[in-house]
């Protein structure tokens, strides 16, 4: 599989469960949603939160090397989260509306980016502004994993709360031959 391949799979992917997990979520109240339930960043709202965060930190990141590709040309005018916990919304609602944008720059960069441009080093400084160079792809694949190992925190989360969120693997969506 040629890594645009893997990435355009994974964009699909990242954007059918975020689908799954919001309509999941819907099932319960604004309170059940904000309640501390000893996850990393506590509810599963700030666990929503927090990916919306990191995933919007991360194409704001990429698209300065990428600033080419008018797909992300929207990117400018999200402002950039200050910490890995900052609040964007804490209505499900508004979040999921947010949520649907960045998979769909997420989808629209996988469609355009290039086996090329995916092994080009991305210099980025983290929250705390340390400098580090790292491989477009590498970056990507990163992404797509922090993105399923807190929905797989989340699921948890729900399945606790009597919500099943049903079939999750990435199996479900890969064509058959």
């Amino acid at each position: 599989m040629l890594q645009n391949s893997y990435v355009c799979l994974m964009a699909e992917y990242n954007q059918w469960m975020n689908l799954k997990l919001y309509d999941a979520c819907s099932q319960l109240s604004d309170e059940e949603l904000s309640e501390d339930r000893g996850a990393f960043f506590g509810s599963i709202i700030g666990t929503l939160n927090h990916l919306a965060v990191a995933d919007t930190i991360w194409l704001k990141r990429m698209s300065i090397d990428l600033s080419h590709h008018q797909e992300l040309d929207a990117l400018s005018r999200l402002s950039m989260p200050q910490a890995l916990n900052t609040i964007l919304h804490p209505k499900l609602k508004d979040l999921a509306e947010y949520r649907q944008h960045l998979d769909s720059l997420f989808l629209s960069l996988s469609k355009v980016v290039t086996d090329s441009e995916l092994q080009q080093t991305i210099t980025y400084k983290n929250t705390k502004g340390i400098e580090f160079k790292k491989v477009l792809f590498s970056l990507l694949v990163h992404v797509f994993n922090h993105q399923t190992h807190h929905r797989g925190q989340i699921t948890t989360l729900l399945s606790q709360a009597g919500v099943d969120v049903g079939v999750t693997d990435l199996l479900a969506i890969i064509p058959s031959e």
